[in-house]
């Protein structure tokens, strides 16, 4: 949504408007706060955090493809993906960069000894409903085509599929009414990859690799873990009429329909004026209803933030260090004293240097 700083202005706005949205619990912000032709530097960040900083509604914040995939292009700096990831986990989803951080009892998979850098996967549970946050970006999840091992994505699939597993149990013991599990990808559930004993004999089998794959796979077999509905939302790889779109695309390997599972992806037209509202009633048998909110033309915006220093900046040029006085020839000092530990004759050491849409609602399975 943030590509450039001319859309810093519109972002604080767009905030601004849902803060003022009643009895509104958190805001998911599952990515960019960067556009693909930034460069991945310390200060951007800092920058763009702090206008996620500025919610004056608890926020959860899921990096998106733009935010460290490609950061690795001459655009984005040439820096390490992995690097930058891991530079975000450490400030922007450090527990303190979060708004009112008491508001949620956020679980972050980082406390799970096997899974300590995740700390992007996330979970909570409010008015009995289990919300997970998971690190699948966009495109194809981040698998490389290139030679070599995926290393990063081969990691984070299994910290994913064990994080899914582990909220379906939970929510299966909390007797949860619902679940939610948001991300940023779009998983493309109409390629769904099946199991086959002899897949290796197919030729015209798909070329690219599902990066989805074992998501698609652990979503099918938490939603026989946990027998309410699951609602997965993750944004659209291109704009949508209605600003979202609702169905039912998850099968099984059998081809059979996974019924509790609803998709809902997320594609305004307009994402600088427009969001995507979730009302969430538990007690009801529409259990979610999803809307699309426009933020209203009159709305102020905010007074602009301080501006953080650019990190891209030359340092000052240091003070220079003045010369060392030649020594005199050893021939002429005298050698030292029994028991003294200095030269007489030596110098002494150098000074130091100068310091509007109709809403839609998604039925839960009958």
């Amino acid at each position: 949504m943030i590509a450039a700083p001319a859309d810093e202005p519109a972002a604080q706005r767009l905030f601004e408007s849902i803060a003022r949205e009643r009895n509104l619990a958190f805001v998911v912000y599952a990515g960019d706060i960067k556009g693909t032709k930034e460069a991945c530097r310390d200060a951007l960040y800092t920058q763009r955090g702090a206008i996620l900083d500025a919610s004056r509604v608890p926020l959860v914040f899921i990096p998106g493809h733009d935010d460290w995939v490609t950061c690795n292009t001459a655009a984005g700096g040439g820096y390490d993906p992995v690097e930058r990831l891991d530079f975000l986990r450490q400030t922007l989803l450090a527990d303190a960069a979060l708004p009112n951080p008491g508001a949620l009892q956020i679980t972050r998979e980082s406390e799970v000894a096997r899974f300590r850098p995740y700390r992007e996967n996330a979970r909570w549970m409010h008015d009995d409903v289990v919300y997970v946050a998971l690190n699948a970006p966009a495109p194809n999840n981040h698998y490389l085509t290139a030679g070599g091992r995926n290393g990063e994505f081969e990691d984070r699939i299994i910290a994913n599929g064990f994080w899914i597993d582990h909220a379906a149990e939970y929510a299966k013991r909390r007797e949860a009414r619902a679940m939610v599990v948001i991300f940023e990808g779009d998983p493309q559930f109409d390629r769904y990859e099946r199991a086959e004993r002899f897949a290796w004999l197919r030729f015209n089998r798909p070329r690219i690799r599902d990066g989805f794959r074992e998501l698609k796979r652990t979503l099918v077999k938490a939603a026989a873990t946990f027998r309410g509905p699951i609602l997965v939302m993750h944004t659209s790889s291109e704009p949508l009429a209605n600003g979202f779109l609702i169905d039912r695309p998850l099968h099984a390997d059998d081809g059979v329909l996974v019924g509790n599972v609803t998709r809902v992806a997320i594609g305004p037209r307009h994402p600088a004026n427009q969001w995507v509202k979730v009302n969430v009633s538990p007690a009801r048998q529409t259990i979610f209803n999803v809307s699309l909110q426009d933020v209203p033309k009159n709305l102020p915006i905010p007074p602009a933030l301080p501006a953080v220093p650019r990190d891209d900046v030359p340092l000052p040029q240091m003070p220079e260090i003045p010369a060392l006085p030649a020594l005199p020839d050893s021939s002429s000092v005298a050698p030292p004293l029994q028991g003294d530990g200095t030269t007489p004759g030596a110098p002494p050491p150098p000074s130091a240097p100068a310091p509007g849409l109709p809403a839609s609602s998604v039925q839960s399975p009958p």
